[in-house]
């Protein structure tokens, strides 16, 4: 048999150029894996570096996660230290420290969180963390179209060309800057810096066995309050003396000038806080300008009543404390260039006047006069015609105030807001408050009684009447909290509204009984000073509206109530006026303690980095306060000046028992107790030395 014929040849059968398959009906792929072990060891390194890096890229793009890694709220760190404190936990295993944190130098400390720092190492005041990083704002700012930057609008924003460090002028010491998590710049109030240590051996402190010093405790000076209010003052000086000098008032956003009179009225408002604050630099530039540019020669109308509180009060309080007749001569100039107003049939002033014409008439907008326009100018003309010897002035305001006081139309002792110059009667009846255009008029009966040495009577009577008026018609409390509050009587009916403006009554009321009145006004005074206080506690910007609603409800739970209308604030002072007369009469730390917490919130909310402070238009929002753009010129002339008497230790810096203040905080002597020529100073007054705390 023959074998199988052998085959010399093997057939094989190829497919579509395109086909990925064999003909052996098996499917291959190159893996991945295949792939990635065929690179070179560069090329895969370079791959897993741009992967890592993109991860990295994409975690810090992601805004929580971000937030996260620039670090925990203090409330969080705060619960966590806690929360780990109560389970026996600790972040550093005891006996040992990191040499990162041994004794840390005052720029390290302050990027720590206090509740980090060892008990003994936390400081005493409170410091800002410092805020995420940020974009360099636009070249436009402020009004009228502010813009915005995520939660910090430009106003708030530091000018790229001012240092973060600055040289102190006067004592040319380098003073650091501490950045509010709002972006504004804040410059560090002095003595409130952390004292420098040593490290280790340096510090004068064996090392331990791990070789790291055990920490040890940094001492922080006490805020000195007194300086901090002066630091203040010389910021809001700064703008106006860089944006609106000789003007009436500082727009410290667009870095311009407002004017109202045309008088400087923010310059004069200021003259004798400066004196009292014995900033003797301003005062003399300020002093020069009042010499050589101040005219009253000027076809211009100006308000009687708020050119009489702020001119000739601030002109006649200057020459009281100076004794520089510069003053006095300009307070006769201009006090005889309001004098047109009183020529009226009634006797009651016109609103408003021409001191270049010599002519007057009542607002654009009404016939009438306010009650409180033409009752509260009574100080200043009476003191101007004791210094001149010319009764004129005395004459034409007290017949107003016998005007008033034979008037009908009164409700136990509370006035109308609105009289009429050619009548000489209220109008507008039954509508009754002791805010806007009725406030001051309580407050002068009071002062005047006082200036004249308590011996006109019917001051007093009236005083006493209008508040057994206000007791039995207009005081009511809250619900839950039972604050008291002054609200305003319309046609019968009670609205539970207190203006701002009513804060003048705790220390007018304080005052009062300081000099012999009823003790219970001065319980009334505690109360409503507690409800003044709580309507800036309650606000988030912790700054008080203009206008605050209160409930009377008991099925609600919040006492207070702020229409979006009424949520501005211009720096007001009635609030600090009083917490400086209840500290006065009581020394109540809480006072003081109140007070600070307003000037802290006016640097966080209002202070303006290229110099000055500007009004806000919503104190519910601390995030955009929504700035108005004006510094009002009371600001210098009331807020700050009541803040640095109240921080002051000398109760003789301005003695209540010599002095009695205009409602624009200017003091005035009381008769008989202080002659012209026997002021608490000599003539280099700002050199006195003011006790501090």
């Amino acid at each position: 048999m023959y074998s199988p014929q052998r085959k010399d040849f093997v057939s094989l059968t190829l497919g579509d150029q395109h086909s990925l398959s064999y003909t052996n009906g098996k499917h291959h792929k190159l893996s991945c894996w295949r792939k990635w072990k065929q690179l070179s060891r560069l090329q895969r390194s370079l791959i897993l570096f741009l992967l890592a890096f993109l991860f990295i890229c994409g975690i810090l793009s992601y805004p929580s996660l971000t937030e996260q890694w620039r670090g925990f709220s203090d409330r969080s760190i705060k619960e966590d230290w806690e929360e780990m404190d109560n389970r026996g936990l600790r972040p550093i295993p005891p006996g040992f420290v990191p040499k990162q944190l041994v004794v840390p130098l005052p720029e390290v400390i302050e990027d720590i969180p206090p509740e980090l720092l060892p008990e003994t190492q936390r400081p005493s005041v409170p410091i800002l963390p410092k805020p995420p990083a940020m974009r360099k704002p636009p070249s436009k700012r402020g009004p009228p179209a502010l813009q915005k930057r995520g939660n910090v609008t430009n106003w708030q924003l530091k000018d790229k060309e001012e240092p973060v460090a600055k040289k102190d002028e006067e004592e040319g010491k380098e003073v650091n800057t501490v950045i509010s998590w709002r972006g504004a710049m804040i410059e560090a109030e002095q003595g409130t810096e952390l004292q420098p240590t040593g490290r280790g051996k340096e510090a004068g402190t064996p090392a331990d066995s791990e070789g790291a010093a055990p920490l040890k405790p940094v001492t922080v000076k006490p805020v000195d309050r007194v300086e901090a209010v002066l630091e203040a003052f010389r910021h809001a000086w700064k703008g106006y003396k860089a944006f609106a000098w000789g003007h009436d008032e500082l727009k410290p956003i667009s870095k311009t000038h407002g004017e109202w009179f045309g008088l400087g009225l923010t310059l004069i408002d200021a003259l004798d806080t400066m004196w009292i604050m014995g900033l003797k630099d301003e005062f003399e530039e300020a002093r020069k300008w009042v010499e050589t540019e101040l005219s009253f020669s000027k076809n211009v109308d100006v308000n009687l009543f708020e050119s009489t509180i702020r001119i000739l009060g601030g002109l006649l309080s200057t020459y009281h404390l100076t004794g520089d007749t510069l003053f006095l001569d300009k307070a006769k100039d201009f006090g005889s260039r309001l004098m047109p107003a009183f020529k009226t049939p009634s006797k009651i002033p016109f609103s408003d006047v021409n001191i270049g014409k010599g002519t007057a008439h009542p607002p654009r907008w009404t016939t009438d006069s306010t009650v409180a326009e033409v009752t509260s100018i009574q100080l200043e003309f009476r003191e101007l015609s004791r210094l001149t010897h010319d009764p004129q002035y005395q004459k034409a305001v007290e017949d107003v105030t016998r005007q008033v006081h034979t008037l009908e139309g009164k409700h136990d002792g509370l006035v109308p807001m609105f009289i009429n110059a050619s009548s000489g009667k209220f109008t507008r009846k039954g509508a009754f408050t002791l805010g806007a255009r009725a406030d001051s008029y309580y407050e002068y009966l009071l002062k005047q009684w006082l200036q004249g040495g308590k011996k006109e009577t019917e001051l007093l009577e009236d005083y006493l009447q209008a508040i057994e008026g206000v007791k039995k018609n207009l005081l009511r409390q809250t619900s839950p909290s039972k604050l008291t509050f002054v609200g305003e009587l319309s046609n019968g009916r009670i609205n539970p509204k207190m203006d701002h403006l009513v804060c003048f009554l705790p220390g007018t009321l304080a005052l009062g009984a300081h000099n012999g009145l009823p003790l219970d006004h001065m319980d009334l005074a505690l109360q409503l000073m507690e409800t003044c206080h709580q309507m800036y506690a309650q606000m988030e910007t912790g700054l008080s509206p203009e206008i605050t609603h209160f409930n009377l409800q008991y099925h609600n739970e919040r006492d207070i109530d702020v229409k979006p209308a009424d949520r501005h604030n211009v720096l007001r002072p009635e609030t600090v006026e009083s917490l400086f007369y209840m500290y006065r009469f009581t020394k109540d730390s809480k006072y003081r303690d109140w007070g600070w917490d307003i000037l802290q919130s006016f640097n966080k909310h209002t202070r303006v980095p290229s110099g000055g402070y500007t009004s806000i238009g919503n104190v519910r929002d601390p995030v955009n306060p929504a700035p108005r753009d004006k510094m009002e010129s009371f600001f210098l002339g009331e807020t700050l000046k009541y803040l640095f008497l109240l921080f002051s230790d000398d109760n003789e810096l301005i003695s209540l028992d010599k002095y009695v203040f205009n409602t624009e905080a200017h003091p005035l002597p009381i008769y008989g107790l202080l002659h012209p020529d026997e002021r608490d100073w000599a003539h280099d007054g700002p050199d006195v030395d003011l006790k501090k705390k």
